[in-house]
C-alpha cells in the first residue's frame, strides 16, 4: 500500500526579492527544512510574491481551492512596517482562526530577541488546509518549527510543527509522517497509525 502524499504549498513574500533585488532565501529554507523534517511522500507547490494584500490572498487561495494542498507556510510580511499585510491577507481567506500556532512562535522568537513581540504571525484553516505564516528569516524559521532543545538534546520548548500532523488528521488531510531526530509529531495515543 502506497502512502498517500501531503502537497504542500510553500510562499515567500518579498517586495525585493520579488523584483530580482536580491535572492528569495524563505523557499529554499522551507524546502530544505520539510525535506528533513517530514517522512511522508511530498509534493511542493511554491510562490514567491510582492508584499500586496490582493495578491497574497488570491495566491493562498488558488493553492487551497486549486492546488489542493493541505499545508501551506509563508515566510515574510509579518512585522509591524506598513507593507507587511501577511496577516491580513491570510485572515481574509481564513474559514477558522488557529490562534496556538503565532502564540507559540512568539514564545519561541522571544528566548533570541525581544522584538519578537512585534511579529504578527497567524494561522488559519481553509476549507481542509492549514495555512501558517512564518517569520522571514530563515534560522527563525528553523527555531519556530523545530522548537528548541537543552544541551543534552531533549526537548525544551517545542516548536510548532510538532502539532501540525496532527492538525492535519483533524481537517481531513493525509497522515504525515514525521523524521524524529527533526521533530516528533504529537498525536493522542488514539490517533497514531503503526507503520
Amino acid at each position: 500500500m502506497t502512502k498517500e502524499f501531503i502537497k504542500i504549498g510553500l510562499v515567500s513574500i518579498s517586495d525585493r526579492a520579488s523584483q530580482g533585488v536580491y535572492p528569495d532565501l524563505g523557499l529554499p529554507s522551507l524546502q530544505t527544512w520539510l525535506e528533513s523534517a517530514v517522512t511522508s511522500p511530498i509534493r511542493f507547490e511554491q510562490r514567491l510574491i510582492a508584499d500586496e494584500q490582493a495578491e497574497i490572498e488570491a495566491t493562498l487561495s488558488q493553492l487551497v481551492d486549486d492546488e489542493n494542498c493541505h499545508l501551506v507556510l509563508t515566510t515574510g510580511g509579518t512585522g509591524p512596517a506598513l507593507r507587511d499585510v501577511t496577516p491580513e491577507a491570510t485572515l481574509a481567506v481564513a474559514d477558522r482562526v488557529m490562534p496556538g500556532f503565532g502564540e507559540q512562535m512568539r514564545q519561541i522568537s522571544l528566548h533570541f530577541v525581544p522584538t519578537a513581540i512585534l511579529s504578527r504571525q497567524v494561522a488559519v484553516i481553509r476549507k481542509q488546509c492549514l495555512i501558517i505564516n512564518l517569520p522571514g528569516q530563515p534560522k527563525a524559521i528553523a527555531q519556530t518549527l523545530a522548537g528548541l532543545k537543552d544541551e543534552q538534546g531533549k526537548q525544551s520548548v517545542h516548536g510548532i510543527f510538532a502539532a501540525v500532523p496532527y492538525c492535519l488528521d483533524l481537517i481531513g488531510a493525509p497522515y504525515m509522517t514525521t523524521n524524529e531526530a527533526v521533530v516528533t509529531a504529537f498525536r493522542p495515543k488514539s490517533a497514531s497509525k503503526v507503520s
